[in-house]
């Protein structure tokens, strides 16, 4: 990339984060109340987010070869554990990384 490419590169990345920033503070201001559709996004896109992940991250395991599944069953597992334990969703999701990558390269 040219110098030129390089700033204008930096300049829309820094722009992007700014306006993802600010803009739910200048589309819903502290005096007005949060519209139901916005709590109510608030409330069930983690659960989404969460779900999709699980998919993605299992959508080429077979349960007929290699280690047969077992590392990642383990895992989620200890997700499922964590997550009623705790109700963090950002421990449940670093712990059944942190124990899958482990697996891997040590166990299986």
């Amino acid at each position: 990339m040219t110098l030129t490419q390089q700033i204008i590169t930096v300049a829309m990345v820094v722009l992007g984060t700014a306006v993802t920033r600010f803009l739910p503070f200048l589309v819903f201001p502290a005096g007005k109340p949060t519209p139901k559709y916005i709590q109510y996004l608030g409330k069930v896109l983690p659960s989404a987010v969460f779900g999709l992940l699980v998919i993605y991250c299992l959508r080429n395991v077979s349960i007929f070869s290699g280690s047969h599944a077992i590392p990642e069953l383990i895992s989620i597992v200890l997700v499922i554990i964590l997550h009623v334990w705790k109700r963090q969703m950002l421990l449940s999701i670093a712990g059944g990384t942190v124990c899958y990558m482990l697996l891997v390269q040590l166990v299986f």
